[in-house]
């Protein structure tokens, strides 16, 4: 299994490195059955991230044609409006919310940045990698709201961080208030700190509950929370 993590201007670190090192971890303990590398849609560069400037490098193009799965993950920046202090939801700026913060603009925004990718070449690879039957598409936290908002998870079972849940069912997903959901060839996770389950869980899938198990004793982290897949009876009412 071959992961490509996707990255883009103002993304969040967590989302991209807790997969990240996870599938990496994966790998070794698989023997070389997993591998993971950083892209973009422009192919090598350095991106900065939206937590402090910190920077990644992506070292190729994300080819959306290479089976396996594309993993997306969302922004890191301000939740509230400048100057409110409500920083840090899908990670922070350096404050935890509860200390004054007067710095920051409109264009700091979690929304905002994920927006500027609908004017990247982003879209257009990603479609195409939905489209294609070798490949999973993974997103983090609001990785799943660029799909949505990109128009391509119209009737899709998908997750986001809690805050995003209705930008989901607006623009025609279907929000399932879960850690992971597994609709297939398309795997969300809720919010940053799930990249975590993400990458376990795309390891139980793909590789075995054994090298997920080995992993997740190596990282002393504990999945938690549902993890959602289509089928069986609808419930009834309550």
């Amino acid at each position: 299994m071959h992961v490509q993590i996707v990255l883009f201007d103002g993304f969040d670190p967590l989302d991209a490195i807790a997969p990240f090192e996870v599938l990496h971890a994966g790998g070794t303990a698989s023997g070389g059955a997993v591998s993971v590398e950083l892209v973009s849609a422009e192919g090598p560069r350095a991106v900065v991230s939206g937590t402090g400037g910190l920077t990644l490098r992506a070292g190729g193009a994300l080819d959306p044609g290479r089976p396996g799965v594309v993993l997306v993950p969302g922004a890191s920046g301000r939740v509230g409006a400048p100057g409110d202090g409500a920083d840090g939801t899908d990670g922070t700026d350096g404050t935890d919310g509860t200390e004054p913060d007067d710095g920051g603009t409109q264009e700091d925004a979690i929304p905002v940045r994920l927006g500027r990718t609908l004017r990247t070449g982003l879209p257009a690879l990603l479609k195409a990698a939905m489209e294609d039957p070798d490949i999973t598409v993974a997103t983090v936290c609001g990785g799943s709201l660029v799909l949505s908002m990109a128009g391509l998870l119209q009737g899709r079972h998908a997750t986001t961080h809690h805050l995003g849940l209705d930008l989901l069912d607006a623009t025609g997903a279907h929000a399932v208030r879960a850690r992971v959901v597994d609709d297939g060839d398309l795997i969300t996770a809720a919010g940053v700190t799930s990249g975590l389950d993400l990458g376990l869980y795309l390891l139980e899938r793909e590789v075995g509950s054994r090298i997920a198990h080995a992993v997740e004793e190596l990282f002393a982290h504990e999945r938690r929370g549902t993890t959602w897949r289509p089928g069986g009876p609808e419930p009834a009412a309550f």
